[in-house]
C-alpha cells in the first residue's frame, strides 16, 4: 500500500492533532476523544516513528526536532485528504476547462451544431469540444472512455449505457432541378429505376430503405454510397442520382445546392436522434452541463414532433411491430 498501513493512516489525525496542540489534552478535545485514547495514539506514534515527539518542558511540552520537521507536511496531508472528502465546488461553467470528445455526424453538425456552438461559446468558453465521426463502435468507445458522448441513430445498446432523445426527423428524396427523368412526383417504379447516392455514416451497406424494398421484391441500386451527408447533397446536386435523406437537413442546404424536394414512394417512418452516455458521467457537473446545452439547442429545433419516431433506421426495431412480433415467434 505504497509503504503505508491502515495504522498509519487511522494515526493521521492523532498525530496532526498532537503536532499542532503541542499537548495530548488539548489534541484530544480537539478530536472529540478522551485523554487516555489520545496518550494510546501518542504511545503508538512514538513507537511507529522511533522518537518521542513530544516530550515534557516543565509544565508543558514541546516538539522533538523530527516532530518540528513532521508538523507542516501532515498538516499539508490531512488538508488534501479534507479537500478529497468535501463538498465540490459550486459549478461555474464559465470557469469550466478541459475537452470532451463527441462522436457524432455531419448531420448533427449541421442541424445542431451552430445553435450548439453559440450556447458552448458564451457560457463556457474555455471548453474544447473535440468531434469525432460516429462508428460502429461507439459503445464500446463510450465504454472505453475513448469518447465521452455520443450523438445519432441508435437502437440496441448495452445495458448500462444511458440514453436521452433529442429530436425527430423524417426522410425525403431530393433530386437536382433539372432532373430528366424526375417531375414534380416520385413513383416507386421511377424511384428504384433511378441511381442512387446513400449516406452509411458508420460504413454499413444496406438500411432501412433497402430492405422495405426486398419486402415488396424489389432492388435499388446504390450508385454512390459515402460517409458524409453533405458531400451526399453536393454529389446528387452533380448528377442524375436521387438521395433519401433527412427532410431538416434537405430543407435547410438542398435549396441551396439546386436540388428539390420530393415525398418518398414508401412508408417511411420518422427517426429519432439520441444521446447516449456512460454512466460513469452521471454525477459530473460538467459532463451533465453539456448535455443539458444539447438538448437546449435540441428544443430550438424542435418545433415539429414526429410521431411514432424510429430509434434506429431498420425495420426490425425493437420499437416497431415488426421487432415485436419477430420476438414473440421466437
Amino acid at each position: 500500500m505504497h509503504g503505508l498501513e491502515t495504522s498509519d493512516l487511522n494515526h493521521l489525525l492523532a498525530l496532526d492533532a498532537l503536532l499542532q496542540e503541542v499537548s495530548v489534552s488539548g489534541a484530544a478535545r480537539r478530536l472529540g476523544l478522551s485523554t487516555p485514547a489520545m496518550s494510546h495514539a501518542l504511545a503508538r506514534l512514538r513507537e511507529r516513528f522511533d522518537d518521542p515527539l513530544l516530550v515534557r518542558a516543565g509544565r508543558s511540552m514541546v516538539l522533538t526536532p523530527r516532530a518540528e520537521g513532521l508538523r507542516s507536511s501532515v498538516r499539508e496531508a490531512v488538508a488534501a485528504a479534507g479537500r478529497v472528502f468535501s463538498a465540490p465546488a459550486a459549478f461555474e461553467p464559465s470557469r469550466l476547462e478541459g475537452c470532451f470528445a463527441v462522436s457524432v455526424t455531419d448531420y448533427v453538425m449541421v442541424v445542431l451544431g451552430p445553435t450548439l456552438e453559440g450556447l458552448v461559446r458564451g457560457r463556457a468558453p474555455r471548453l474544447d469540444l473535440r468531434y469525432v465521426p460516429n462508428a460502429v463502435d461507439d459503445p464500446e468507445r463510450l465504454r472505453r472512455g475513448d469518447t465521452d458522448l455520443a450523438v445519432g441513430i441508435y437502437g440496441e445498446l448495452p445495458p448500462e449505457l444511458k440514453t436521452r432523445p433529442l429530436i425527430t426527423d423524417r426522410l425525403v428524396c431530393a433530386v437536382r432541378a433539372d432532373h430528366p427523368r424526375v417531375g414534380e412526383r416520385l413513383t416507386l417504379e421511377r424511384y428504384v429505376e433511378l441511381d442512387h447516392v446513400q449516406v452509411a455514416p458508420r460504413g454499413q451497406p444496406g438500411g432501412y430503405v433497402d430492405e422495405l424494398l426486398a419486402a415488396r421484391g424489389l432492388r435499388r441500386r446504390v450508385a454512390r454510397a459515402v460517409p458524409f451527408f453533405q458531400v451526399a447533397l453536393a454529389m446528387t446536386a452533380g448528377g442524375d442520382y436521387v438521395l433519401t435523406a433527412s427532410e431538416r437537413l434537405v430543407r435547410g442546404l438542398g435549396p441551396g445546392l439546386g436540388l428539390k424536394i420530393l415525398a418518398p414512394p414508401l412508408p417511411l417512418r420518422p427517426f429519432a436522434l439520441s444521446m447516449v452516455w456512460h454512466p460513469r458521467f452521471d454525477g459530473d457537473a460538467a459532463h451533465s452541463w453539456l448535455r443539458e446545452q444539447l438538448a437546449e439547442a435540441a428544443r430550438a429545433l424542435a418545433l415539429v414532433e414526429h410521431k411514432d419516431a424510429r430509434r434506429r433506421l431498420t425495420p426490425g426495431d425493437p420499437t416497431s411491430g415488426h421487432g415485436r412480433a419477430r420476438r414473440r415467434a421466437r
